[in-house]
């Protein structure tokens, strides 16, 4: 099946989320990708997303980065580092939206290990 869009890491896309059980983020939002480019290059059916939020709870600040707006991602927006999570290839929904640098996916991969104890 050829893939509809090239997957790159550090691309935000819209990807649908839900259904979200509990107190996990759902709807349709940007997600940023985290796997390995190596493994985004084979088309993996699943793969490794950190969600974006208009908003941040005061509470998650050590772990929450804010992504100022850009390209098509209108408003600053928060990386959820604690909804990290997989998802299906088939839940995203556009096309890239915004880049990250480098240094912003490093900063999300350190808050990541910071929550888990690293």
């Amino acid at each position: 099946m050829e893939r509809p869009f090239p997957l790159t890491r550090g691309a935000v896309h819209l990807a649908r989320l839900d259904p979200a059980k509990g107190a996990e983020v759902g709807k349709c939002r940007p997600v940023v990708l985290l796997t390995a480019q190596y493994l985004l290059d084979v088309d993996p059916p699943v793969f490794f997303i950190c969600p974006l939020s208009s908003r941040s709870d005061p509470a998650f600040a050590a772990i929450h980065l804010a992504i100022p707006a850009r390209d098509q991602l209108q408003r600053e927006s928060y990386a959820l580092v604690e909804h990290c999570r997989a998802i299906s290839r088939r839940r995203v929904l556009s096309d890239r939206i915004a880049l990250l640098s480098g240094d912003e996916i490093d900063a999300i991969l350190n808050r990541l290990e910071r929550m888990l104890g690293r």
